[in-house]
């Protein structure tokens, strides 16, 4: 089957990244609230990714763009900032390590202005690489990992098949941070429902302290036709929070989490409410924001729901 090239799905700081697909899909397809829920992990040939880089530098040189090369390889690198490059899929550190550092020591040969590589990571993958591996990693450039926690609560992510607890995601998150890599980490609102919502809060916050990332992101739930979690909710097995309750959630993870410096943010398109800051530096000003809105209680205040985006 030949590799069928992800669409982009990506951070909102790598807006003006390249994006260099070395995977399609993710190797832990099992989580139940995920649009990927089933679709098989693909790995793209390494021949195919270094012709790819080569394109991309010929065509920055010069111009020339090369048969067999997408037409949307050449449109992303007329928008590249020049300094940031993004590996897709959702999990690109599951490529096989000798052929990552071949795509790594690539572009550095080939677009030397690139500033620092970065990519999607699931804590397991990261604990599957050796320390060793992960400085070399870093000496390539790759600078920081963008991992989904979703939930520290293990009950929750036990039952939306996560694949890893509370404690290896910590692990993890660590590790990455030892070889020099920044990490940044994302939950997901609403993801242990009404009945868990509380204790799923209140966990989240414990080990994103634990794991003390450079950037944390918080996603709302979006229960999305035909994975396992929207038949839940058809079933009335599992019950959605509110929109207010959301940004209750949000408090209980600001209030009690502990970080050295950490950029927090709730601008991913899913949230009612966008709202960022470093804490622990603006934590009364962001908890002073979320009260006020939850207070007042106004659904004007909060993003519609036509507006929300995965």
């Amino acid at each position: 089957m030949s590799f069928q090239r992800p669409s982009i799905v990506r951070p909102p700081s790598e807006a003006r990244s390249l994006f260099l697909p070395l995977t399609a899909g993710c190797s832990n397809n099992t989580c139940t609230f995920c649009g990927s829920y089933g679709i098989g992990l693909q790995i793209r040939d390494v021949e195919e990714v270094l012709k790819e880089i080569d394109a991309v530098g010929l065509f920055l040189r010069h111009g020339f763009t090369v048969d067999g090369i997408p037409r949307i390889t050449y449109i992303i690198a007329s928008e590249w900032d020049g300094k940031r490059v993004f590996l897709q899929d959702s999990d690109a550190l599951v490529y096989p390590y000798d052929k990552l550092i071949e795509v790594l020591t690539h572009l550095q040969d080939q677009l030397p202005f690139v500033e620092r590589v970065a990519a999607y990571s699931t804590a397991a993958d990261i604990l599957r690489r050796t320390p060793g591996e992960l400085k070399a990693l870093r000496e390539l450039k790759l600078g920081i990992l963008y991992i989904g926690m979703e939930s520290g609560d293990d009950d929750v992510l036990r039952h939306v098949d996560k694949g890893v607890n509370s404690a290896q995601i910590i692990e993890a998150a660590n590790k990455a941070k030892a070889a020099g890599m920044q990490t940044s980490i994302t939950v997901i609102l609403g993801l242990g429902g009404v009945e868990g919502s509380e204790k799923h809060a209140l966990e989240t916050a414990r080990v994103l302290s634990k794991a003390d990332p450079d950037y944390a992101g918080a996603l709302t739930l979006t229960l999305v036709p035909g994975t396992p979690l929207h038949r839940e909710w058809q079933e009335g097995t599992f019950e959605p929070i509110s929109p207010f309750r959301s940004l209750e959630e949000l408090v209980l993870i600001i209030r009690n989490s502990s970080f050295t410096n950490c950029f927090f943010s709730s601008m991913h398109a899913s949230n009612y409410l966008a709202l960022r800051g470093t804490l622990p530096d603006d934590k009364d000003r962001m908890l002073a924001q979320l009260h006020r809105i939850i207070e007042q209680k106004n659904p004007h205040s909060l993003r519609p729901e036509f507006l929300r985006g995965l």
